[in-house]
């Protein structure tokens, strides 16, 4: 009554149905309150299985709206197999324009595989990882910057050990259409969405579509896009839901962001001036921006440069920076 996860969903139940997941947790207006996560279950017999959540951070729009478009818009008349749609995985975050749960502070991204006697965000992973995730081939994770931070339109998986799914997780990756890609190395034992994924035999497939906490024609059109085009790779779907957005101009360029020498860090207070845009070209040792104490006027600011050669991946957007924060990072592209 006071903790797990309740739902009264039949996952194998052929037509459209909306529900929620709830989560019992108590605060200060209502004792017996239960956190809603919105899921929507679309099934039509036998086929491909595949998961699309977005809202895993809160402040991350792009995939929020488009899953609430597909929700309306995707029948099951119109599919083979299961769609299951989650457009607002973290609801608390998302409710609050928040990167992490205002309720636990959870970050559901740092979760997995979660606990099913933990707070509601480490409830909600179990779930995901142990339940959700295990009935679907493939799992979309739908991310973007967020309010602190700009990024190239980026796909993403995480390095499986298995071959041969590990060549599908990349193969699935490229369909999305997107200018980037890359492969991260987080390990068995990763706390992302990906990790759990893989740990429960899906295939996970992620991506950054945009970023600043908003969105814009461009992001929502490339996203759309990515998602047509997962749904029709996977066999789900035979033509787009969303949209007709054209063919992208160019392969999908594979990234490499292994090392932490591939991103520039603030070691104080300060204020970063950016000398270079995302999506340029940068040299090792080549300026990025300059670091400025507004405290103390008489000092001159401070250039920065970068470590390591890359395509510039992701700019912090708040220009007041305290230690630790990332201010940029560079990728290396990479051949096959």
């Amino acid at each position: 009554m006071h903790t797990g996860l309740a739902h009264t969903l039949d996952f194998d139940r052929d037509g459209k149905t909306s529900g929620h997941l709830s989560m019992p947790f108590s605060i200060d207006r209502s004792p017996y309150f239960q956190i809603k996560v919105p899921i929507c279950l679309i099934r039509n017999g036998d086929g491909p299985s595949v998961l699309l959540m977005a809202g895993n951070h809160g402040d991350e729009y792009e995939g929020e709206l488009s899953l609430a478009k597909l929700i309306r818009r995707l029948d099951a008349a119109r599919i083979k197999g299961r769609v299951t749609i989650l457009p607002m995985a973290n609801a608390p975050a998302v409710m609050a324009a928040k990167r992490c749960s205002p309720l636990d502070g959870g970050n559901l991204n740092r979760a997995f595989p979660g606990d099913p006697q933990g707070n509601p965000t480490s409830r909600l992973a179990h779930f995901l990882e142990s339940e959700l995730f295990a009935r679907h081939e493939v799992v979309f994770d739908i991310h973007s910057g967020g309010t602190s931070m700009e990024h190239l339109p980026t796909a993403l998986v995480e390095r499986n050990g298995d071959p041969e799914r590990h060549r599908r997780g990349v193969e699935l990756m490229r369909a999305l259409g997107m200018p980037y890609g890359f492969v991260a190395d987080n390990g068995q034992a990763s706390p992302t969405s990906m990790g759990a994924a893989r740990r429960a035999g899906a295939i996970g497939v992620s991506g950054e579509f945009g970023g600043g906490g908003t969105a814009t024609v461009d992001t929502m059109a490339i996203t759309a896009r990515a998602i047509d085009r997962l749904l029709i790779a996977v066999g789900v779907v035979s033509e787009p839901v969303l949209g007709s957005s054209p063919d992208p101009a160019a392969p999908t360029q594979l990234l490499s962001l292994s090392r932490h020498s591939q991103g520039i860090y603030a070691t104080r207070r300060g204020w970063f001036e950016p000398a270079v845009r995302l999506g340029d070209s940068v040299a090792a040792g080549q300026l990025a921006g300059w670091y400025h104490d507004l405290e103390r006027l008489e000092l001159a600011e401070e250039p920065l440069h970068f470590a390591e050669a890359g395509i510039v991946l992701s700019r912090r957007l708040h220009t007041m920076c305290e230690a630790g924060d990332c201010l940029m990072q560079v990728a290396e592209p990479v051949d096959g």
